[in-house]
Formats: C-alpha cells, sequence, structure tokens
C-alpha cells in the first residue's frame, strides 16, 4: 500500500494544502455546477476528512462506507475525497456506489412475479445483486483489480459489461450508499406501515420483511468488513423528497429522447421514494449513534459541521 506524505509527527500535515488542490477543488466546484459558496465546505468538512482518512494506517487497502439519504451529497463527497487524495498523496482509490450493483430490470421482474411486485422498483435491500457487490468489493480489498460495474438510473438498467469501469488496485475504496450500515428492524418494528405504499401495497408485511432480511445480509457481508463508517445526515426525512426531486431534474436535463422517458415524474418520484422511506427514517434515529463520522446536512443542502467519534483532528470538529 504507497504511504500518504507525513510531517514529524507521523500524521499527514493538515496545513498543507497544494495550490494544486486548492484550484482542483475550485474546478471540480465550477464542473458540478455548485455553489461558489460551496468552497467553505470543502475548507472545512471535506479537506479535515480527507486529513483523517489519509492518517489512518492499514496494511491492506482501507475499506470505508458512506451512508446517507437520497440527494445528501454522498456522490459529491465521494467524489471530491477520492480527487483530494489523489492529488495530494500518492494513495490511489475507488469510488464506488451501491447503486451501481442494483439487479438489471429483467432480474427485478422476476422478483416481483416469484417474491412479491414491488420488488420490480429498484431501492431496497434485495434489489441489489449481492454476489456481484461481494466478487468487485473483495477482489479490490484484497489488492486485486476488478471491472466496476455501472447502473443507469434514466434507463433504470444496468449497463453491458462492455461500459464497466476498469479498477486498478487501490490504497483506499470509498463505498457510499443509501443503506449503507443502516440498522435492521426487529419483527415488531415492522408492523406498523409507515406510509401508503406499504399501507396498500404490502398489507402483509412480506416486501418490508424480505428487505429488512437482506438488510441483515449486507450487514453480515459487506458493512461488518468496513474500516470506517461516515454518515451524512439530513435534518428529516422530510428533505429528502426535495433533494431526489432535484437530482430527477438534472437527470431530465442530462438525457433526451428515448432514455428521458424513464425519468420519473413528481408523481412518480413521491411513490419511489416512499420504497425508501422506512429504512431511511429508521437510519436518521439510528446510525448517528453508531456511525464512526457524522456530517450534519441542513435543509438548505449546507454543509458546516465534521462530528468525528475518535481522534478529533482540528478544531473544525466538534
Amino acid at each position: 500500500m504507497a504511504q500518504a506524505p507525513t510531517d514529524s509527527s507521523g500524521k499527514y500535515p493538515a496545513d498543507k494544502l497544494s495550490e494544486k488542490s486548492r484550484e482542483l477543488s475550485r474546478q471540480l466546484i465550477q464542473r458540478m455546477q455548485l455553489p461558489d459558496a460551496f468552497e467553505k465546505t470543502v475548507t472545512q468538512v471535506y479537506l479535515p476528512l480527507m486529513q483523517h482518512i489519509v492518517n489512518l494506517k492499514q496494511q491492506t487497502p482501507l475499506f470505508i462506507s458512506i451512508n446517507g439519504a437520497q440527494g445528501s451529497g454522498k456522490s459529491t463527497l465521494t467524489y471530491f475525497l477520492q480527487q483530494l487524495i489523489e492529488a495530494e498523496t500518492p494513495l490511489r482509490v475507488a469510488n464506488i456506489s451501491l447503486d451501481d450493483f442494483y439487479a438489471t430490470r429483467r432480474q427485478r421482474e422476476i422478483l416481483s412475479k416469484s417474491i412479491h411486485p414491488l420488488l420490480k422498483t429498484r431501492g431496497v435491500p434485495g434489489t441489489h445483486e449481492l454476489e456481484l457487490m461481494q466478487s468487485t468489493l473483495f477482489s479490490l480489498l484484497e489488492g486485486k483489480a476488478s471491472r466496476i460495474p455501472r447502473f443507469d438510473k434514466a434507463m433504470d438498467d444496468r449497463l453491458a459489461e462492455e461500459q464497466w469501469t476498469e479498477q486498478p488496485p487501490v490504497d483506499i475504496v470509498l463505498f457510499e450508499g443509501w443503506c449503507n450500515h443502516s440498522p435492521a428492524q426487529s419483527a415488531a418494528e415492522l408492523v406498523q406501515p409507515v406510509n401508503q405504499l406499504e399501507a396498500k401495497e404490502d398489507q402483509d408485511g412480506s416486501w418490508r420483511h424480505y428487505a429488512n432480511q437482506h438488510l441483515e445480509l449486507y450487514h453480515r457481508t459487506i458493512f461488518s468488513h468496513a474500516d470506517l463508517c461516515i454518515m451524512l445526515k439530513a435534518a428529516d426525512f422530510e428533505h429528502v423528497y426535495q433533494w431526489r426531486r432535484l437530482q430527477e431534474q438534472k437527470l431530465r436535463s442530462s438525457h433526451s429522447g428515448h432514455d428521458k422517458q424513464r425519468i420519473m415524474s413528481d408523481t412518480e418520484l413521491a411513490r419511489f421514494i416512499q420504497h425508501y422511506e422506512r429504512i431511511s427514517r429508521h437510519t436518521l434515529t439510528h446510525l448517528p449513534q453508531l456511525a464512526d463520522i457524522v456530517i450534519p446536512v441542513e435543509p438548505d443542502h449546507s454543509i458546516n459541521q465534521l462530528v468525528i467519534k475518535k481522534d478529533f483532528i482540528n478544531d473544525n470538529s466538534t
């Protein structure tokens, strides 16, 4: 494993951000159409977090799991961390999303007929291809090269294998997902429906029990192997719909023709979000006490604070 540059204390120096990375941050903000004020988030949150990560000594690739509700900024955080770490250190980083392991549309159609109709919709645990996720992640954690699948949300299907990403061996695996490390629920907690979708289309609770059982399986096979769990914590679930709606608008503006036909309307999106509601609400309540690092996301989407529960790194941590 490559080693990050350190100072006399053996730590990555917090005040040694190069002009190269400052310029890179500005370019990323412009490219991703983020507000200029986002530079403050990079300075106060992303950079201290990057420094914390590269100071974690590992003999094998470091496995970092990043949780956040839909639209909370998981992809943005992960991408910035990857770019900044690789700009400032010799460490190599893989940027992987849980979403890219969704089962194909055909696979979910089969699940909907054999298990429950709601499994046709991507989202809950049980609608991912777990074996593919395991083989991909564990290949990287063993220091090997791997091929990363990619999922097109506008088409609601996995891309063909020739469009997957070739990933050389890495030092750090950043794995982001909406239900990463989300706690499973007890049988008693699954009884009462949380929304109209569950009340009308899952009256016997079999769909939510299926998802809960697979969430427990994800913990045993994937999440339990993580060295660090980071949570982007939304203020409440009510803001998740608005954030997810912004994502759908970006998809709509970046696609055209046939691709655009599969992008959800506001009505379709409202129903879609209900598939995620149970696990998201439970996560917001319980994961902040379990995660190693919590990053609060304000209702206006701003991020101003980094809460690191061990080895506080500077005055920006609380």
